[in-house]
Parts: C-alpha cells; sequence; structure tokens
C-alpha cells in the first residue's frame, strides 16, 4: 500500500513515468520491507523452534505467520510492481484504441470526426 501510494505521488506531484515511480518506489521502500520482514521473522524465530510441549499447539501458528510474511514480502517487492505496469499499460492500450475509434481528443487538441 505504502509503496503504491509513494508511486502514485512521484507521478503526480514530482511528473514522473510510471516505470521510473515504480522503480524508484521500490528503491526507497526495500529497507523499510525488508527490515519489517526481517524483524517479525527474527521475532517469531524462538517460537517456531521450541521444542516444548506447551508450544506444540503455537509452533504451527508460528511458522505460517513467519513464512507468510517472507512470502508477502516477496509479493510486495516483485508482483505488485509488475502489476502496476500491467495495470498502465493496459490503460495505455485503452486510450489510444478510444483516440483511434475518434471517442477521444487527439494529443494536440484537436477535435475528432466523431465529435464535430
Amino acid at each position: 500500500l505504502v509503496l503504491i501510494d509513494y508511486a502514485n505521488r512521484l507521478r503526480r506531484n514530482e511528473g514522473y513515468s510510471a516505470f521510473d515511480a515504480i522503480h524508484e518506489s521500490g528503491v526507497r521502500r526495500f529497507r523499510p520491507i525488508l527490515l519489517t520482514t526481517l524483524t517479525t521473522f527474527g521475532g517469531l524465530a524462538p517460537m517456531i523452534f521450541e521444542t516444548s510441549r506447551q508450544a506444540r499447539f503455537m509452533i504451527p501458528m508460528a511458522i505460517s505467520l513467519g513464512y507468510g510474511i517472507v512470502f508477502a514480502t516477496a509479493i510486495t517487492l516483485v508482483i505488485v510492481p509488475s502489476l502496476y505496469m500491467l495495470v498502465e499499460d493496459v490503460h495505455g492500450a485503452a486510450q489510444a484504441t478510444r483516440r483511434f475509434l475518434g471517442f477521444e481528443e487527439d494529443t494536440a487538441g484537436e477535435t475528432t470526426s466523431a465529435e464535430v
């Protein structure tokens, strides 16, 4: 969420392209995302490796949470930026199609035959 919000702010306020914005936000947010993952997994590690009888009920939950946060980090750093660019490409293709079909003004500001 923060990664996408930062990319959108760069595009809106700084005039970045979609690729540059998502790249810059990935570079800027990499360290906080990685530190959050490592501290969460590190905090769960003693519970994961516990061998006492009392901890047996909590170990599956700790394993699920620990490896889930590692998997979510991979998704956040790889899949989310890829989907962001995919949505941007689809949006650009839809705009080009609307311009081609005459439903939208050209970039030069001239009206098309459909608007006359």
